[in-house]
């Protein structure tokens, strides 16, 4: 089904307006739509079986980014977060790159590694070359734990075998065992692959396998993302768009070389990728680790994205991060919700999921370099900020933008002054 994912004034609707056009360009059913709309999506015998000691279910806004274009098809992004600003800044984004074509995207094969680690090895070079010998029968005994990833086309691929010689408790190999996962995340298969086999690699290596568990640092699953946005598109109130590119690639380089303007840069980043991943149900905790990690893999912690300018001064943007996402498994096939999400995506696969979420991600970082370029984060970010401490005051319905229009036009975005003036509209 094609959409476009152009809304005109979708944040002046009210939700009720909101959901009603959804269900409309996207053809959901009144079941879906209620999902939406009503609390307790989440019934509670299904959270009872997902994790223990359940005593209820946690709400967070569930909003859609529009504008998005993505290997030239239109995508609504569904985002479950708290923060203000989010939002807008990526659909705003999205917005300024359809001109140029959106984003593209692509993406490595889905695979994960699983870790087994070996002590009391007295011999570790000679120990990694028997188990290389040996390959193709360990990797047979790992595959011969899951039929069913075999019949769809994954399975164990390959092995690697790590040495390191000098530890506190002597030498230590950890053999990985690389799993193409297809549309799993992969934990719990490379869990039981790694368990599999470590009495092989201890019968082939004479020493003593602990651990055997997955890395969240899935560096052979990379999605990929690039966008490219003409000066023009950046063109704002006093700041002409050749300036803002001047100022982003600044940022960004700044971001590069420092690891403590790194971890904000990325944070933004984050920003926009981890609000899909809790829309689909997946492991955010697992992609942030990754991410992190992936960030440092050249010995310093720097930027997962990049920020250039071409030959026809045209603001290029690039990302390539580890994004270890599933459709299947979990949450995704539980949670009603997830569900619904990856059905207003439309994804096929978990490759495409993954595209998806890193094209969201830069778009995230080019919405906060640009704010940081031009009046600074705090001008937008605080307006929005503004709804929430009205709400805090207690303000509801016409209240919340009367009393946020008092604060912006004010400057003055405080508990006590929105608390003043919901005093001042209720005494009218």
């Amino acid at each position: 089904m094609s959409i476009d994912s152009r809304i005109p004034r979708f944040r002046d609707f009210t939700p009720t307006e909101r959901l009603a056009h959804l269900q409309q360009m996207l053809a959901l059913s009144d079941a879906d739509t209620a999902l939406l709309r009503d609390p307790g999506a989440l019934p509670m015998d299904i959270a009872e079986g997902m994790i223990e000691n359940v005593v209820g279910t946690f709400e967070l806004p569930y909003a859609i980014a529009s504008n998005f274009q993505i290997n030239g098809r239109d995508v609504l992004i569904p985002l479950v977060v708290e923060e203000p600003s989010i939002v807008a800044a990526a659909s705003f984004m999205a917005k300024l790159a359809r001109p140029c074509g959106g984003f593209l995207t692509s993406s490595s094969a889905p695979l994960m590694r699983a870790q087994v680690q070996i002590v009391g090895v007295d011999d570790p070079y000679n120990a990694r070359l028997s188990l290389l010998r040996n390959r193709d029968e360990i990797i047979a005994l790992a595959n011969s734990k899951d039929q069913l990833l075999n019949k769809l086309g994954g399975g164990c691929r390959d092995i690697e075998v790590h040495t390191f010689i000098e530890s506190p408790r002597g030498p230590m190999l950890v053999a990985h065992l690389i799993v193409d996962v297809r549309d799993a995340m992969g934990a719990n298969t490379v869990n039981t692959m790694a368990e599999a086999v470590a009495p092989l690699i201890e019968q082939l290596t004479g020493g003593k396998v602990r651990l055997r568990i997955l890395s969240n640092l899935a560096d052979l699953r990379l999605a990929r993302a690039q966008v490219r946005i003409a000066p023009e598109q950046l063109d704002a109130a006093g700041f002409k768009g050749a300036d803002v590119i001047e100022g982003i690639i600044d940022a960004y380089t700044f971001a590069a070389i420092d690891p403590y303007r790194a971890a904000t840069h990325n944070k933004g980043i984050m920003n926009g990728i981890d609000p899909l991943v809790v829309a689909t149900g997946n492991d955010w905790r697992a992609v942030e680790a990754g991410a992190h990690a992936y960030a440092c893999r050249n010995g310093h912690y720097g930027s997962l994205t990049t920020w250039e300018k071409d030959t026809k001064g045209h603001l290029v943007g690039t990302i390539e991060m580890p994004m270890p996402l599933g459709l299947v498994g979990g949450a995704t096939k539980t949670h009603p919700l997830a569900q619904l999400s990856l059905r207003i995506l439309g994804v096929k696969t978990a490759q495409d999921l993954a595209e998806i979420a890193v094209a969201v991600g830069l778009a995230q970082n080019l919405g906060a370099l640009r704010a940081l370029s031009t009046e600074g984060i705090q001008r937008g970010h605080m307006a929005l900020h503004a709804r929430n401490v009205a709400l805090a005051a207690g303000a509801r319905g016409d209240e919340v933008d009367w009393i946020v229009k008092g604060m912006v036009d004010s400057n003055d975005v405080r508990a006590d002054r929105a608390e003043a003036l919901l005093a001042q509209k209720r005494g009218q």
